[in-house]
Parts: C-alpha cells; structure tokens; sequence
C-alpha cells in the first residue's frame, strides 16, 4: 500500500486544479523538470547503493581472509 493511498480522487481534483492556477502554461516543462529530477535522484540513491555493496563486499573479503588465515595458523599449515 502506497503512502498516498489515503488522498482519493476529490483531493487529486483539487491539487491538479491549484497547479494549473499556479503554473498555467508552464506546467509541462513544471513537470518535465520534476521527472528529471527525480531521475537524477534515483542515479543518486543507486551511486550510494553500490558503494554501500562494494563496501560489504571488501568487509566481507576481508573477514573471511582473516577466518582462513586464524585456521591455517591454529593447523599449522
């Protein structure tokens, strides 16, 4: 269930109708800057994402170089 579920559709009426009084015929290009906004927010989120991951992923490496080496020193080898 979307976080806007609770606006119904008098409630869109109304905020579509106090966009076009604000922006009139700016609205499309309003809108088309919106979506590349958005766009180059979800580019953003997907930059930190991935170095969230490739920062796992070296923790991950490293723990697991560090196990291998503990048990080579405990057996010996």
């Amino acid at each position: 269930m979307t976080t806007l579920a609770f606006i119904g559709w008098p409630e869109w009426l109304l905020i579509g109708l106090v966009a076009v009084l604000l922006f009139g015929r700016r609205l499309p290009e309003v809108g088309r800057n919106l979506g590349k906004s958005l766009v180059e927010f979800k580019k953003g989120l997907r930059g930190v994402k991935d170095e969230v991951d490739e920062t796992i992923d070296e923790v991950t490496d490293t723990a697991s170089k560090s196990e291998s080496d503990d048990k080579n020193d405990i057996t010996g080898d």
